[in-house]
């Protein structure tokens, strides 16, 4: 990897459409905005993002989605509902929405380490 300067980029979550908020952090992530942008190469950018439990859905989505996972087991898929992962984990809303939005392929775990998420505010100090 090059040894370019990592930037660092705040996001504040505060108030924004989940859907809209990820799409914004994953084409940060890639650096889709840079104009050297290659598709196989990793940029040096950070992105953090605070206020992960004030993020907004559209609709009836508050009430209607789940999440669900798989331990692997027969009989062991799991499903939490939207309200529930708000309250318990906020972090993982957004990451598993930026995650399903960058491309599936080696680069992606490499992207996902760049990204850091708070639920709580930040200082810019």
């Amino acid at each position: 990897m090059n040894t370019k300067e990592v930037i660092t980029v705040k996001i504040n979550a505060a108030d924004k459409i989940l859907g809209r908020l990820s799409t914004e952090i994953a084409n940060t992530l890639r650096s889709k905005n840079d104009p050297n942008f290659e598709y196989n190469k990793i940029n040096p950018v950070k992105v953090i993002v605070y206020n992960a439990t004030k993020i907004v859905l559209t609709g009836k989505k508050e009430n209607q989605k789940i999440y669900y996972r798989h331990s692997g087991y027969l009989g062991g898929l799991k499903e939490t509902s939207y309200k529930k992962m708000k309250v318990k984990f906020p972090e993982r809303i957004i990451y598993n929405a930026v995650k399903g939005m960058l491309p599936k392929n080696r680069l992606q775990k490499y992207w996902l380490k760049n990204l850091e998420i708070l639920s709580g505010e930040i200082n810019d100090k």
